[in-house]
């Protein structure tokens, strides 16, 4: 009796265990994909792409200008501020707060974009 009843449970636990590990597995689970930790804008033809940017708090952005001119990525609330960048100079910012960060061009005040951190 007592060798049976010890299978019950050791068959329970395997049934149990392989279930859990088929809906962790499944697509339509309820497990998140990790988020990305870094996102890249290119700085070309005077504009930022994208100029609008969306990441999670605890993503390094990495701005790397394409132009062939300088220019330089200021926010517009003095969080962060490059140095003037040359030809395939690269910036970059991690963005430890939600909120909502507009920058521009010092150079080019024209040249806007925006990173919304979730």
């Amino acid at each position: 009796m007592i060798r049976k009843t010890v299978w019950i449970v050791g068959l329970l636990t395997t049934v149990m265990v392989a279930a859990l590990l088929l809906s962790a597995a499944s697509p339509g689970s309820s497990a998140r994909a990790p988020q990305p930790t870094s996102a890249e804008v290119k700085v070309d033809n005077f504009s930022f792409g994208p100029a609008s940017l969306t990441v999670a708090v605890g993503t390094t952005v990495t701005w790397t200008n394409r132009d062939d001119i300088p220019h330089t990525v200021v926010s517009a609330d003095k969080v962060f501020k490059s140095k003037v960048l040359d030809t395939d100079e690269k910036f970059s910012f991690t963005f430890d707060k939600a909120g909502t960060y507009p920058y521009f061009c010092s150079i080019h005040p024209k040249m806007t974009g925006s990173v919304v951190v979730q």
